[in-house]
């Protein structure tokens, strides 16, 4: 009986509180403007990529392809965390029902996952360009292409319902208080008042199978590449395909230096400010930047881009 009513006094918690980046009001009042023009600034790269992407058939390659691909995930992936960011920062502190925490966690896992199994098959598509030039338009071919890009969403989908299910299924009986500023997986465990054993288990394999696996192909195909280039007779041609490559490995070691500094640890994170710091940079400033890393400094795409101004 006192074990059935000890049981029956754990109330669920119903909603959380999203502490945002805590800081003076003045400060919060210029960050919101700053990242209001950095949210607005990245949707409209990206979708400017996939337009041009689109509408250009010179850019029907598969490289643009998963470009394309990347900009339609970065714009869903910045619309997911930046408005709980502007939110925190516009009003303070801020309560955020249950579920749609939980469906903001589910989208997260899902475009977050995904971009990791995306700069996976990026890192591929220029492992055949480079070290395989003869058997790329083979071993590339659209359906390969579809392939890829579809099990990276798939992938990503199924992972976030595995993780999601589990985070969900906790017990919270308060405090409620997230020292973030949108709904992440360890803030939650951090809150849980059960057992995180099978969650965390569920988070370290899917870190093992989606981030190290991901990473491990990423790092193999550069590993060829770079043995591939040294290998070329010119400086010209080393040059050039240097260049095809510099850039998405810029962004590949910013984005995984980040994600498993977070993700790839199963134990609950104490350390929540510096994992907010982070979470910046792989949430705001990386779909911010890949555009013009990847996209925008392009002879091909800049090409398209006159153009389109052009034909306007």
């Amino acid at each position: 009986m006192e074990r059935s009513l000890e049981l029956g006094n754990v109330t669920r918690v119903q909603e959380f509180v999203l502490l945002g980046l805590s800081m003076s009001p003045e400060t919060r009042e210029v960050l919101f403007a700053v990242f209001l023009t950095l949210y607005l600034l990245t949707l409209l790269e990206n979708a400017l990529i996939v337009f041009l992407v689109c509408s250009h058939t010179e850019l029907h390659k598969p490289m643009y392809f998963f470009l394309g691909n990347l900009s339609c995930l970065e714009m869903c992936y910045v619309s997911v965390t930046m408005p709980s960011l502007l939110m925190g920062l516009w009003m303070g502190p801020y309560h955020v029902p249950f579920p749609a925490c939980m469906t903001q966690l589910f989208f997260f896992i899902t475009l977050i996952c995904t971009e990791c199994t995306l700069l996976a098959s990026m890192a591929y598509d220029r492992y055949v360009a480079i070290c395989r030039p003869l058997h790329y338009p083979l071993l590339m071919q659209p359906q390969v292409c579809l392939g890829l890009a579809g099990t990276s969403w798939l992938g990503g989908l199924l992972v976030s319902v595995a993780k999601t299910a589990c985070i969900a299924s906790l017990s919270y009986c308060g405090p409620n208080v997230l020292n973030h500023f949108f709904c992440d997986v360890s803030p939650l465990l951090n809150l849980s008042c059960t057992h995180v054993a099978l969650t965390e288990l569920v988070d370290f394999l899917s870190a093992i199978i989606i981030l190290w696996g991901s990473l491990l192909v990423a790092i193999a195909s550069y590993v060829a590449i770079g043995r591939a280039v040294l290998h070329m007779p010119s400086a010209a041609a080393r040059c050039k395909a240097f260049s095809t490559c510099a850039s998405h490995l810029v962004v590949v070691g910013i984005f995984y230096s980040a994600a498993l500094f977070i993700y790839a640890r199963p134990s609950r994170i104490e350390a929540m400010d510096l994992n907010k710091v982070l979470s910046v940079v792989y949430t705001v400033a990386t779909p911010m930047c890949n555009p013009v890393i990847y996209c925008l400094r392009n002879r091909e795409v800049q090409a398209a881009f006159r153009r389109a101004l052009r034909g306007s």
